[in-house]
């Protein structure tokens, strides 16, 4: 069966394990050998354009990238001919969308024929997710993602896709997750990649306050106020979440070591102040690093698969 990466909820505790496993493990440079990896961006992104390259050109293989302005998803031509066509021509396509139900229309379309990677879509970030894992699991484990558990770590401001996959990942693996944002930016239920849903493992925690979620915690983690097709409500946005900016009085009201995860691009002086972001305990470019671990790790459980 065509494995599919499309949201950390959908996945089994074997594979999952079998992705962290793979990501930092000593692997074969020609596991992709002479195959290609379509990379179809509806959304721009320096760190996941760069990683995912850099992932399949590691494995042996090659990526061709497909802008919006190329492909024009459902405007241009809609979601099912572009996975007909990409069908025809790659056994794997990464995708950056805006809209998740792409990735069960091409599933559908294409007759489970070709492996879908999720690289970002309105509901989920399973990529990011993998990668920051990674990366606290390299801090606080000694590379073991299963020393984990018991792990305290509060997201504060917006929660978006981010925190959704962030949180799923994290909950499985037995850590606590805190979730600060004001009513209006809080999770909510439902979804393909819901932290509601998953039982046992850590416990998640919803508050309106940013210093309760971050009191003695043992990460912080925060992204961008305004996430791309918001720009429009930016004043709004930065006026409603000013009091959840991560600034060293913010991080002073958690754990003495408390690290600092931003899944980048930054806007500096919005949600997080420089001197946390560029401070000793930011994490920030480990989680860079890991971007391109996580990709590795995906590539490697879908290619086993099929070997």
């Amino acid at each position: 069966m065509t494995r599919h990466f499309i949201a950390i909820e959908q996945l089994g505790e074997v594979d999952l394990a079998t992705i962290y496993d793979r990501a930092v493990s000593p692997f074969d440079d020609e596991t992709l050998k002479g195959q290609g990896v379509a990379l179809v961006f509806e959304r721009p992104s320096l760190r996941t354009r760069a990683s995912s390259s850099s992932a399949v050109h590691e494995l042996g293989g090659y990526t061709t990238f497909f802008s919006d302005e190329e492909i024009g998803l459902d405007s241009r031509e809609s979601a099912e001919d572009v996975g007909r066509t990409l069908g025809e021509m790659y056994a794997i396509a990464a995708l950056r969308v805006r809209h998740h139900t792409v990735f069960d229309r091409m599933r559908h379309a294409t007759s489970e024929r070709m492996s879908l990677i999720n690289l970002l879509s309105d509901e989920a970030h399973p990529t990011q997710a993998v990668a920051d894992v990674l990366t606290l699991a390299e801090h606080f484990g000694g590379g073991d993602v299963r020393q984990l558990a018991g792990l305290e770590v509060a997201y504060v401001g917006d929660a978006t896709n981010v925190t959704r996959s962030l949180a799923v990942a994290l909950l499985r693996l037995g850590v606590n997750v805190n979730v600060g944002a004001p009513a209006q930016y809080q999770l909510t239920p439902g979804g393909a990649e819901d932290p509601a849903d998953v039982i046992g493992g850590g416990v998640l925690r919803l508050t309106d306050s940013p210093h309760d979620a971050v009191k003695n915690v043992d990460v912080i983690y925060t992204d961008a106020w305004v996430s791309m097709g918001k720009e429009d409500e930016t004043s709004l946005r930065r006026g409603q979440l000013a009091g959840f900016r991560v600034d060293r009085a913010l991080m002073n009201e958690a754990r003495k070591e408390a690290v600092l995860l931003h899944c980048l691009p930054a806007h500096r002086g919005d949600e997080i102040a420089d001197e946390v972001l560029d401070g000793p305990n930011s994490l920030v470019w480990r989680q860079v690093f890991h971007r391109r671990s996580a990709m590795i790790g995906v590539l490697r459980w879908i290619k086993e698969e099929n070997e």
